[in-house]
């Protein structure tokens, strides 16, 4: 079997996208385990990426990956670098608006024009629900423009004046400000949602024991190698720990509880 590598969740920016293949077939190689990359661009759904079973090394939403029947098995997930990150393999959404905005704080987009990524992601839907639901239960939107994909969607919907806030992985807008300034200093942040684990990278085909030991082993060490410094830090990754998938227990009772308390978004 073809094990297939994906990375296109954190692959938000040219450099990240090759610093992100360049770590992953250098831990594919020294475990021996073989890889094929595969694209999966947008309009396509990562959700069908993780439905499969011959997935090798693919970077997946912790929420997910909790629901997931068989479970992923794990091999490792980032710390990132920034000091918002306090040395945690979490992250965390930014709530944004355009940075000519009058809103100073989230509950001055209340009333206007809310956007979410899509309805199965854990920063750019659950997270957002979750704060309004836990800190601002009374919080109506007049409209709500759903379906806009990933963080840059959200960027440039705020930039088309197509929503007044939308949600955006923390760690996706830390690469996209590292890797494209100036498409980033289109927004700015007026409240930030509560940290949870960060997305693991998983694999669902079957591994010898042996292989997936190895494999884990390459990712811990990696930032030991001198080779991998500036790839690492291109990714603001500080090294990657073994999480389990019991830590992504309190995400998806979070989303349990916006499905069943929230009121229905479209």
């Amino acid at each position: 079997m073809t094990l297939l590598a994906n990375a296109r969740m954190y692959s938000v920016s040219p450099a990240a996208k090759a610093a992100w293949r360049t770590l992953i077939e250098w831990a594919a190689q020294h475990a021996a385990v073989p890889i094929q990359f595969v694209e999966h661009e947008p309009p396509l759904l990562l959700s069908d990426l993780w439905s499969r079973d011959d997935l090798g090394i693919v970077q997946m939403c912790g929420l997910p990956a909790s629901l997931r029947d068989p479970s992923p098995t794990l091999i490792a997930a980032p710390i990132p670098t920034p000091t918002r990150y306090a040395g945690r393999s979490v992250y965390m959404s930014d709530l944004a608006v355009h940075v000519d905005s009058p809103f100073q704080t989230l509950a001055d987009t209340f009333g206007g024009t809310a956007g979410y990524t899509l309805k199965d992601s854990q920063s750019g839907y659950f997270a957002f629900r979750y704060l309004l639901l836990d800190k601002y239960p009374q919080a109506q939107y007049k409209k709500i423009v759903g379906h806009l994909m990933n963080a840059r969607g959200i960027i440039k919907a705020l930039v088309a004046g197509e929503i007044d806030v939308g949600p955006l992985d923390g760690y996706v807008f830390d690469l996209i400000r590292a890797g494209d300034p100036a498409f980033a200093a289109q927004v700015r942040i007026v409240e930030q949602t509560t940290p949870t684990p960060m997305p693991p990278l998983i694999c669902t085909a079957p591994l010898e024991a042996a292989a997936l030991a190895r494999l884990r082993g390459t990712f811990l060490s990696a930032h030991q190698q001198p080779a991998l410094t500036p790839v690492l830090q291109t990714l603001l990754i500080d090294h990657f720990i073994l999480p389990e998938i019991a830590d992504y227990a309190e995400t998806r009772r979070r989303a349990e509880r916006v499905e069943h308390d929230g009121a229905p978004w479209p």
